[in-house]
């Protein structure tokens, strides 16, 4: 009789893989071998600077030929930026001026990590850089928005030494001033 219980058993049944794989141990195992599997996969396809380097302007110049409609919020950026890795920029547009002001007043900087590599733009708005891509598995993924880019630098306008209010001119009426008296709340007059 205890022969037929352990022939129905199916924990007698089970290979040793099968135990192993069926426990907690085994799963964890088996979990950080496929994590150490992609982990040196993603070591050996680090995308190269040059390619960085090369997608990231073209990203960067689809983000300069789309700023022309009206952006709502961040999911318009992201979603853009998700287009960018199936398409390339127009070439028949002539963005020329706004590639060499690009080139002029920012600065492109590619980093290695471990696994990944991120391009960081600076300029005078961000002079500590914001990352504008991710290279992972030899794919450069943009998170770059129209507002990280300077195109254009003006003058900065002196404020401090103007008046706020330009006294009236002889000519000019501008009404009696109001008698106006300090006022406190004291509660609501009907209750």
């Amino acid at each position: 009789m205890l022969n037929d219980t352990t022939k129905n058993d199916y924990r007698t049944r089970q290979s040793l893989f099968q135990e192993f794989y069926h426990s907690c141990f085994g799963k964890i195992v088996i979990l950080l071998g496929i994590l150490l599997v992609l982990f040196i996969i993603a070591v050996m396809t680090i995308p190269s600077n040059e390619k960085m380097e090369r997608e990231m302007l073209d990203n960067i110049r689809q983000c300069i030929q789309e700023n022309d409609s009206i952006k709502g919020d961040g999911i318009d950026d992201a979603i853009s930026n998700v287009s960018r890795f199936f398409t390339e920029a127009d070439t028949t547009f002539n963005d020329k001026e706004a590639m060499e002001a690009f080139e002029k007043y920012n600065k492109l900087e590619f980093f290695r990590h471990s696994f990944y590599a991120t391009a960081r733009l600076r300029n005078n708005l961000n002079p500590e850089g914001t990352r504008v891509g991710i290279g992972i598995f030899n794919i450069v993924i943009p998170t770059v928005k129209y507002s990280d880019i300077i195109l254009f630098v003006t003058t900065i306008k002196n404020y401090n030494k103007e008046r706020l209010i330009e006294p009236p001119t002889q000519d000019e009426y501008v009404g009696e001033n109001p008698n106006v008296k300090e006022y406190h709340y004291l509660g609501d007059p009907d209750q």
